[in-house]
């Protein structure tokens, strides 16, 4: 199964977001006993190349790991060569979209407007971020689709348990999730990790036969 087909068949992206190295193998086990399958490492993350690489040689394809805040071609191409599925960018950047395709790995950057959306989509993006998704809600994905129902949306920001549902009912194919399912305060204890996993389970739970 490839990396895209893995995003749409699991819908759910853990974004784990300036933690400490030392920090995200727990996380990601955390993240993997309550049933999250893919997640996304920033690339503001210290020694992030090494940690994509740990995460791979651990999870050895059980999860699927991308990389995220990639602002330019130079960083996707970092990060694509320590190992990184997919690349997950805040904005439209074309130079971007075309090295993550070179390279073969799947290109999620972000939009917020119509017209950004659109020009994403036109330069090959394979899914669009929808970002930062709260500011206008969930039906703001129905609105968009109304003229271009052949956009694939990926709510980002500002998603959590209870609106989630709502946001693939409006039309969403996959979700990124933040802040709401992984808090990264180090040191993690072990309270901390279960709380991750019992989120996770929430979100799993959430969108169960959507």
């Amino acid at each position: 199964m490839n990396t895209l087909q893995q995003i749409l068949d699991y819908k759910l992206v853990a974004v784990v977001r300036g933690a400490y190295p030392d920090d995200v193998m727990p996380i990601a086990e955390a993240l993997y006993d309550g049933g999250i399958r893919i997640m996304e490492i920033t690339m503001d993350t210290p020694r992030v190349e090494t940690v994509i690489g740990e995460l791979n040689s651990a999870f050895n394809g059980e999860m699927v790991v991308g990389a995220g805040t990639v602002l330019d071609p130079e960083s996707a191409k970092t990060a694509i060569m320590a190992g990184a599925k997919f690349i997950f960018s805040p904005t439209v950047n074309s130079e971007t979209i075309k090295m993550t395709k070179r390279y073969g790995v799947v290109s999620i950057p972000g939009a917020m407007t119509p017209t950004e959306i659109l020009t994403a989509y036109e330069h090959g993006a394979d899914l669009i971020k929808v970002f930062p998704a709260g500011v206008m809600g969930p039906g703001y994905l129905k609105d968009v689709h109304g003229p271009m129902p052949y956009v694939p949306l990926m709510p980002t920001g500002g998603v959590n348990v209870s609106n989630v549902r709502e946001y693939f009912e409006k039309g969403a194919v996959a979700a990124g999730l933040g802040s709401a399912l992984v808090k990264t305060a180090s040191p993690l204890a072990n309270d901390d990790l279960q709380a991750i996993t019992e989120k996770a389970k929430q979100f799993i739970d959430a969108i169960e036969g959507v």
